[in-house]
């Protein structure tokens, strides 16, 4: 049984010798953290320096000492786990579970206790609805319905995310600049925003970014509840301060006024959310948001090695957005952090399963060490390579790669036009994306398909040629039934990459997901391309099959001795004694998409990304970058990430896998990498020159080596050749054209009937 607040303190406050026994084992950094109680403090703590332990601590010392009672504390944690944990390590230092905190939890949990607390002043009753993300997007769904407008050209999940990001933002429709609302619907998004509030007001209802911003409004619009929260709330601590977005900020800056006993524990080295709304500049306007701050760095890391530190520390300096510090710790020297150069990304997976079997024959188990990826479709290569060889392995915060939706969707297509009976693969993706052949419409089939005692498929053939069935679902299923017939009559004749490619884009699906404006919609799309590129090594499309089914039946267990596979982001906050970063190269890492969307600010959080990864690290730490990468059947020369560039030389050490990298192979010998090679490559006045000089999102220059690299492998490739700008082409569906750009196999033509079209080569014939 708990006791209450006011009995653990007079427990934990007996008399003790010196100091308070929760000060012991603190570094002279983390002491001044945990007694700078009064005024605004910002605690810049880097990674591994013991944040977590500052925080808890801090809280605990505010109640020990009787600064404050439990309900007199603001403290906001981004997950409910982290808040959990933190009350139960409060209660352990000050020796008893402690009652009464009830403003300790998230952002969004603390928010709506408030709004439920003052509803009637937003518009709402106390027992309004908070709407999930399913149910947010049927809604905005209505609204673009009821606007006329076409949800094809207008994609409602496109207005969602602008929404959300709106409201991140703390921006109500009025708010909406001009600029801003052009973003969807020309013109039409602050109107659709406002339509949308309107809807929740009606049913009584708030969507997760409301929980904010409408509390926000409300403390703007009532001083006098506004005033009855600042009196209550003496002090505030904020847990990861660099991942906080706007509307948080100024939710928090109207609380802390006018006492501004408000300390905020992050790392603006670790802000790597802004595609979620994080805004890194709010860290880094801290000291002038609250006038006088203190601001005390933690540096002391207890995690990783010096070599890894003085890696991470030399990289993340290149940023110019940053307060500036740099990470030391006492423990004793350990191995350089490697850089493994490689020909591919088959051999990278290779290389380090390689490295994790020799790791399991000297006892170390496999779930010491993890692989971190940019990127999701990185993970294939890496699945496969376990599964062959028997290395057990997990995938943390997603499932493994062929379980995931849009591979299942694009699976269950590949088989029905392999296997035409294969009914549970047909009812799949009948409707996907949305043809109108709705429920009843299915199960018109499925009765069809019992009574005549035949497939899915054949059943949907002979009503989609009947009368039994009109309408917008009859003339739907003829044109997909007509599409698995022409697909399957180019199995013979067409490579099964090709054929994938024909039948995802010929299908809708691509198209789907590339209208989809969410978050992750670019990395499903990604994950197809990764899925048609796993398909060269196979004779046929019924082998590949076979092959996804057996991987597939690869059990997945959590439990045991496995290595762990998770994107970067997923691995924030996390800690393994070995890591493996793969595929540090230009264009994946860093992300170009994130450059090209956000400039240098894309680039420095790329940048703040890799920081992360290093430091997950406690005693070695692999980055891997592969010569040449696969795409859409298409090998392309890869450049080495830009940031293996701004590793400090004495802490990295450059390893070159068995198929050779940038120095295995015949064509490279007198180019061979070595330390020097590799620096001086890098570092010379005309390369340091031209990427100061190239804007972000552009091309990099690329060092000699590398260079010529490019260009060996840009002119052995012969696939897609045979045809050029101007050449006269015949196509059995569009009929006559000119070639008017050609980018390997995947060729433009102006078709003189059917227009501009891009099509792939193998459907070409001379004109």
């Amino acid at each position: 049984m708990s006791q209450s607040f006011e009995d653990a303190l007079s427990e934990a406050a007996a008399p003790v010798a010196g100091e308070p026994p929760y000060l012991a084992g603190l570094n002279p950094e983390q002491r001044e953290a945990v007694l700078a109680s009064d005024g605004p403090v910002l605690v810049l703590a880097g990674a591994g320096t013991g944040k977590t332990r500052v925080l808890t601590t801090r809280l605990a010392h505010l109640l020990y000492s009787r600064r404050a009672y439990p309900g007199q504390i603001l403290a906001v944690t981004f997950t409910n786990k982290a808040a959990r944990e933190m009350k139960e390590r409060i209660g352990l230092l000050i020796g008893g579970v402690v009652e009464g905190m009830q403003w300790l939890g998230t952002f969004h949990s603390i928010g709506a206790r408030m709004l439920r607390r003052h509803a009637e002043l937003a518009g709402l009753k106390s027992n309004f609805t908070i709407l999930d993300a399913d149910d947010q997007l049927r809604l905005i769904k209505q609204v673009v319905a009821a606007a006329d407008l076409d949800e094809k050209r207008h994609p409602p999940r496109q207005l969602a995310a602008l929404i959300d990001r709106w409201k991140n933002r703390g921006w109500l429709p009025a708010d909406v600049p001009n600029g801003e609302t052009y973003g969807y619907a020309a013109g039409k998004g602050a109107i659709l925003y406002a339509a949308y509030q309107q809807r929740l007001a009606e049913l009584n209802a708030a969507d997760f970014g409301d929980l904010l911003l409408s509390t926000i409004k409300v403390l703007r619009e009532n001083p006098d509840v506004l005033e009855e929260y600042r009196r209550r709330f003496v002090y505030i601590l904020v847990d990861e301060y660099q991942d906080t977005n706007v509307a948080q900020h100024q939710w928090l800056k109207l609380l802390a006024a006018p006492r501004h006993n408000i300390c905020c524990v992050g790392d603006d080295d670790q802000s790597i959310y802004g595609w979620r709304g994080a805004e890194v500049d709010n860290i880094l306007s801290f000291e002038r948001d609250y006038p006088g701050a203190k601001v005390i760095r933690l540096e002391q890391n207890y995690r990783s090695t010096p070599e890894i530190l003085s890696a991470a520390s030399g990289l993340i300096k290149e940023n110019r957005s940053r307060h500036g510090k740099t990470l030391h710790t006492k423990a004793a020297s350990g191995s350089p952090v490697a850089v493994l150069s490689v020909w591919d990304a088959e051999e990278e997976a290779r290389q380090i399963a390689d490295e994790l079997e020799a790791m399991q024959k000297r006892g170390e188990r496999l779930a010491s060490a993890a692989i971190l990826v940019r990127a999701s479709h990185q993970m294939r290569e890496f699945e496969e390579r376990f599964v062959a060889v028997g290395l057990p392995y997990r995938v943390i915060g997603g499932p493994r790669f062929y379980e995931r939706q849009e591979i299942r969707d694009a699976l269950a297509y590949l088989r029905v036009v392999a296997q035409g009976d294969d009914d549970l693969a047909f009812e799949r993706i009948v409707n996907k994306p949305k043809r109108g052949i709705g429920d009843k419409a299915m199960q018109d089939v499925q009765v069809a398909a019992r009574r005549m005692g035949v497939s899915l498929s054949v059943a949907a053939r002979r009503l989609s040629e009947s009368d039994e069935m009109t309408g917008k679902a009859r003339t739907s299923l003829r044109q997909l039934m007509d599409g698995f017939d022409r697909w399957r009559a180019a199995m013979t004749s067409l490579p099964h990459p090709d054929l994938a490619t024909l039948v995802l884009e010929e299908s809708g699906y691509v198209e789907m997901w590339q209208a989809d404006k969410s978050v992750e919609a670019e990395g499903r799309l990604e994950n197809l391309k990764e899925l048609i590129r796993s398909m060269d090594g196979f004779e046929n499309l019924t082998g590949f099959l076979e092959h996804v089914s057996l991987v597939m039946e690869a059990e997945q267990n959590e439990t045991g001795d496995k290595v762990s596979i998770m994107t970067l982001h997923g691995a924030k906050g996390l800690e393994f004694d070995t890591v493996f970063l793969p595929g540090w190269e230009e264009g994946l890492f860093p992300s170009q998409r994130s450059m090209d969307e956000n400039g240098l600010a894309g680039l420095e959080e790329e940048r703040r990304l890799a920081y992360v990864g290093l430091t997950r690290g406690k005693k070695r730490v692999q980055i891997s970058h592969a010569a040449n990468r696969r795409t859409h059947g298409l090998w392309q020369s890869a450049l080495p990430s830009r940031f293996i560039s701004e590793l400090p030389p004495g802490a990295v050490e450059l390893k070159e896998g068995v198929g050779g990298g940038f120095g295995g192979r015949a064509a490279f010998a007198e180019n061979r990498w070595s330390q020097s090679d590799f620096s001086s490559a890098y570092d010379s006045p005309g390369w340091r020159r031209a990427q100061a000089q190239v804007q972000p999102g552009g091309l990099r220059p690329r060092p000699p080596v590398i260079e010529a690299q490019a260009t060996l492998v840009a002119h052995s490739d012969p696939e897609g050749a045979g045809f050029a700008r101007g050449d006269l082409v015949r196509h059995a569906k569009f009929g006559q054209g000119r070639v008017v750009h050609a980018d390997g196999n995947k060729l433009t033509v102006k078709f003189d009937a059917a227009g501009e079209k891009k099509v792939i080569a193998a459907f070409l014939s001379r004109g």
